[in-house]
C-alpha cells in the first residue's frame, strides 16, 4: 500500500528544491540582464565615442588627403607645364638646327676649318679676313693644287701638263726633291719656256704661322707696296702665270678648270655658287696651303713627355742649342721656339762676295742685307733637299759639312755666325753624327707621303 504521506513529503521536497533552484536562476538572470544593459550602455557609449573619433579621424584624413591630392595635382600640373615648355623649346631648337642644316646644304654655306696648333706654336695665324678657312675650301684647294690642268692645258700630253704639286711634292715636305720625275736635278723650270726659277723651291709647311714674309727674300709681305704681292693668294696667281713656272694665262687656267664637270659643285660648296673665277681658285689653293701643318714629330712627342730621345739624339739637341756646340738655335729656334725658324733673314756665310741680285737687300735696299735669305724651318729637313736658296747642296750631310768648316766671312755676314772666323763650328765626326740624329727627330711622317 502506498504511503501517501511519504509521497507528499517527497513531492513537497521536490517542489521546494525546484523553488530554491528557480530563485537563483531568476536572480542570475536579473544580474545578467542588468549587466547586459550596463554593458550595452557602455558599449553603446563606447561605440558612439569611437564612431565620433573615427568620424573626426576620417574627416581629418579626408581633409589631409584632399589637400595632398590638390598639392600633388598642382605639382604634377606645374611639372607637366614645365615639361611641355621644355619639350616645346627643344622642338623649336631642333627645328631651327634642321632648318639651318637644310639651308646650308641648299645654299652651299661652308663649314669652318680649325687649324691645328701644335704645342709651343704661335697662336696668331696669318689668314686674310676675306678668305676664312673652310673644310670645303681646303678640299677644293687640295684638288686644284694637284690638278695638272691648272696650267691651262686641257690635253693629255704629259710634258704640257703641270700643277703646283709638280714642284711641291708632299713626300718631300712640299719641296721639289732631288728625285723629281720632271726635274731630276732638283731645279724647277717654266712649263713651256724651260726658264729656271729665280730661287730654289721652298717647302710649304707651317706657312700659316709666318708673319715675316714669303719667298727666300721676303718679297711677298703685308708691307709690300704692291697690293698684288702680299699674300699666299697672290703667290698662287704668280705661280700660275709666271714664265718660269706654270706659264698659263688666267683665262686659260679658268677655262681648263671649268671644263671639268666635277668642279662646279665643289665651288658651290666652298663659295656658295658654282661660278669659277681666278680669285676663287687663288683663295681655295691658299686655304689648302695654310692647312699644311707639321708638328707631330718624335721631338714633339718628347716635348709633350710622350717619348724619350736616345742618348745620341739628346746630345745632338744639346749641340744644336749651345753656342759652344753647333750654334743653330739663334736662327732656327729650339724646344722653346719649336717652329725651328725665326722666319727672319740672315747672311749665313755662303759666299764671301754674294752675286745674287734677288737677295734680301733687293727688297729692303739695305746693304747690310746683302747675301741674306730667310732661314727655312728645319722641320722635315731630312725630306727637304736640295738646300739653300740656290739648291747648291744636294744632301743634309753637305749642309752639315758647310757649317762645320766652309763658312765664308764677308762684310754682311750675320753677327750670329759666331764661328765665322774659324770657318765653322768645328765639330768632331761623332758630334756631327749626333747632330744629324737630332735633326732626324724633326721629321713628321703624318705630313710626308700620306
Amino acid at each position: 500500500m502506498i504511503n501517501n504521506k511519504n509521497i507528499f513529503i517527497k513531492q513537497s521536497r521536490r517542489d521546494n528544491t525546484h523553488a530554491v533552484q528557480l530563485t537563483p536562476h531568476k536572480a542570475t538572470a536579473a544580474v545578467w540582464g542588468e549587466a547586459h544593459k550596463a554593458t550595452a550602455a557602455v558599449w553603446g557609449k563606447a561605440h558612439k565615442a569611437t564612431a565620433a573619433v573615427w568620424g573626426k579621424a576620417h574627416k581629418a584624413t579626408a581633409a589631409v588627403w584632399g589637400k595632398a591630392h590638390k598639392a600633388t595635382a598642382a605639382v604634377w600640373g606645374k611639372a607637366h607645364k614645365a615639361t611641355a615648355a621644355v619639350w616645346g623649346e627643344s622642338c623649336i631648337i631642333l627645328f631651327l638646327l634642321l632648318l639651318c642644316a637644310a639651308c646650308r646644304e641648299h645654299t652651299g654655306t661652308p663649314t669652318p676649318y680649325d687649324i691645328p696648333i701644335p704645342k709651343g706654336f704661335p697662336t696668331i695665324l696669318n689668314i686674310p679676313a676675306d678668305n676664312p678657312m673652310t673644310v670645303e675650301g681646303v678640299e677644293l684647294g687640295r684638288m686644284l693644287f694637284h690638278d695638272p690642268h691648272l696650267c691651262g692645258y686641257i690635253g693629255t700630253e704629259p710634258d704640257s701638263l703641270m700643277s703646283c704639286a709638280t714642284c711641291h711634292r708632299q713626300e718631300c715636305n712640299f719641296d721639289i726633291g732631288t728625285d723629281n720625275p720632271r726635274f731630276p736635278d732638283g731645279r724647277a723650270k717654266g712649263r713651256t719656256t724651260d726658264k729656271p726659277t729665280i730661287h730654289n723651291v721652298m717647302p710649304l709647311m707651317n706657312l700659316v704661322f709666318n708673319h715675316e714674309g714669303y719667298f727666300w727674300n721676303g718679297l711677298i709681305s703685308k708691307d709690300n707696296p704692291n697690293p698684288k704681292q702680299r699674300t699666299i693668294e697672290d703667290i698662287v696667281l704668280m705661280a700660275i702665270t709666271a714664265d718660269d713656272e706654270l706659264c698659263a694665262t688666267t683665262a686659260g687656267a679658268v677655262a681648263a678648270i671649268k671644263a671639268d664637270s666635277q668642279y662646279p659643285p665643289l665651288f658651290r660648296k666652298a663659295f656658295g655658287t658654282e661660278e669659277i673665277t681666278m680669285e676663287r681658285i687663288q683663295k681655295a689653293i691658299a686655304q689648302y696651303v695654310r692647312s699644311l701643318v707639321a708638328g707631330s714629330s718624335k721631338f714633339d712627342r718628347y716635348l709633350r713627355g710622350e717619348e724619350q730621345l736616345t742618348p745620341q739624339e739628346l746630345h745632338g739637341y744639346v749641340l744644336f742649342t749651345t753656342e759652344e756646340g753647333a750654334d743653330c738655335f739663334h736662327c732656327h729656334g729650339s724646344g722653346g721656339s719649336p717652329m725651328f725658324t725665326t722666319n727672319l733673314f740672315y747672311n749665313n756665310g755662303l759666299d764671301a762676295a754674294p752675286t745674287d741680285m734677288h737677295d734680301r737687300a733687293s727688297i729692303t735696299g739695305d746693304p747690310r742685307d746683302r747675301g741674306a735669305y730667310r732661314a727655312p724651318s728645319l722641320r722635315n729637313v731630312t725630306k727637304s733637299a736640295p738646300y739653300m736658296h740656290d739648291g747648291r747642296f744636294q744632301t743634309l750631310d753637305e749642309v752639315l759639312e758647310f757649317y762645320n768648316e766652309e763658312v765664308q766671312n764677308s762684310p754682311a755676314v750675320s753677327p750670329l755666325m759666331h764661328h765665322v772666323n774659324d770657318g765653322g763650328v768645328r765639330l768632331t765626326p761623332n758630334e756631327i753624327a749626333d747632330l744629324k740624329a737630332f735633326l732626324e727627330t724633326l721629321t713628321d711622317e703624318t705630313t710626308n707621303g700620306r
